[in-house]
């Protein structure tokens, strides 16, 4: 494998694309990428098959990589009949490479192509995505298999390990609600594009130490994992470690957000790790994990009740005062399935003003009974406070804002340009829940 193959890594991930963990010896040439956009026939299973959009034919796209600082060019050659555009999603790049169009970055049009070239930054688990508005279309966007995990290295990485597990989340199958509140609902689920009990498992051995890299790619589903018979060490969130790298039972992940674990595999046996939901599982949300020299069926055991806070993971310490405040207020239309910012909808919405160098405190104010998972285009936040509970150095691009709760963020202006502020739940953003952050 040459470098240029290296930095473009297209192999088995149902094998989780191992890798060992010193990796720092790559050369700093640039890292040229295509990426073509088509339809293909993803088999979920026997019998089980979804024709959708993906990368080079495979779903997940290709797991790129590249070093910290390293120049990236990428092609995008559109093969479909419908104009698209590819996100880096928590990458610090300029606005006419991020992948919105309302930022001011060109979509790829129909059999033809497009480059974006951009600097790798910061270093995480990054991901990459369509940001295609399906609107009513089901068949667009974040619903398709157009997704894959971007990991960006410095040679820093907070914890060692001898296995590294890329795990991509999603959905399949969408429809509209028939009952209830409008919304959209999936009829199977997979991570690394099988469903559960279909594909070869992830493959360990006894005493290895193994770096779980989660991205929920679901178009609007939060998920909450567990790993019958093992206890997950989260050491990042969204690709930024944390100040305390905690052990918990369970990881919940709205659509957008990462988690970086590290797995002390000390229990062999073949296991299940999955979505805590039964309904869920037996969707296809799950992929079996096995040991070295164990055989037979998988194995699941319920993770019990555990609550999931981003306190235990952050610093205890007040953060410092912001330079400005300012206040986000959610909420839904009378409709219930339309969403306003500050008593507005997009596109019909005032900018969010800020000024370069300065740093801005937000105050998220959910008024409303879903959770909200948030993101920032082209900036990381730090999450200062959630409900009652302050914390500092938590470092993200998407936050869970609960229910009827109040989180805060600290936004540091230090990337000029327009960046778009939105929910990641697709259908959320395609109704309204949409705002631009300009620099005055």
């Amino acid at each position: 494998m040459n470098r240029r193959q290296f930095l473009a890594v297209a192999g088995a991930w149902t094998c989780a694309a191992a890798a060992d963990a010193r990796l720092g010896a790559q050369a700093a040439e640039p890292a040229d990428v295509t990426l073509r956009i088509g339809e293909t026939t993803l088999d979920l299973g026997p019998k089980r098959s979804v024709r959708t959009l993906a990368y080079n034919g495979q779903i997940p796209g290709p797991l790129l990589r590249a070093r910290r600082g390293q120049r990236v060019v990428v092609d995008v050659v559109n093969d479909a009949n419908s104009r698209d555009i590819v996100h880096w999603h928590g990458f610090h790049i300029p606005p006419e490479v991020d992948g919105a169009y309302d930022e001011g970055t060109p979509g790829v049009e129909p059999h033809s192509r497009q480059r974006y070239e951009f600097v790798a930054a910061p270093a995480g688990t990054r991901w990459y995505h369509s940001h295609e508005m399906p609107m009513r279309d089901l068949t667009k966007g974040t619903y398709t298999g157009q997704f894959g995990m971007f990991i960006v290295e410095d040679g820093n990485d907070p914890g060692a390990y001898d296995l590294e597990v890329p795990l991509l989340i999603h959905e399949w199958e969408p429809r509209f609600t028939r009952t209830g509140p409008l919304d959209v609902e999936f009829r199977a689920g997979s991570i690394n594009g099988k469903m559960l009990g279909h594909g070869e498992p992830v493959r360990v051995r006894a005493g290895q130490r193994a770096l779980l890299r989660i991205v929920n790619a679901s178009a609007t589903l939060e998920h909450r994992l567990g790993f019958a018979g093992h206890i997950f060490r989260v050491i990042a969130l969204d690709g930024n470690p944390v100040p305390r790298p905690t052990p918990v039972r369970v990881l919940d992940l709205a659509p957008g957000e990462r988690v970086d674990a590290i797995v002390e595999m000390n229990n062999p046996g073949v296991w299940v790790l999955g979505d805590a939901s039964d309904d869920q599982r037996a969707a296809g949300l799950g992929i079996v994990v096995e040991y070295a020299g164990r055989s037979g069926g998988p194995r699941w055991s319920p993770p019990g009740p555990f609550p999931w806070d981003y306190a235990v993971f952050a610093s205890p310490e007040t953060a410092s005062e912001p330079d400005e405040r300012l206040r986000l207020v959610i909420k839904a239309k009378e409709d219930g399935h339309h969403w306003m910012i500050n008593g507005q909808s997009w596109p019909k919405i005032d900018p969010i003003l800020v000024r370069e160098g300065r740093r801005y405190r937000w105050t998220l104010d959910n008024q409303s009974a879903n959770d909200h998972p948030i993101h920032l285009h082209r900036h990381t936040f730090e999450v200062v406070r959630v409900a009652d509970k302050p914390m500092s150095g938590l470092m993200k691009d998407v936050v869970v804002v609960p229910a009827w709760r109040q989180v805060d963020i600290d936004v540091t202006a230090n990337h000029p340009g327009l960046s778009l502020f939105h929910c990641h739940q697709q259908f959320h953003m395609d109704m309204g829940f949409m705002a631009m952050l300009r620099y005055a």
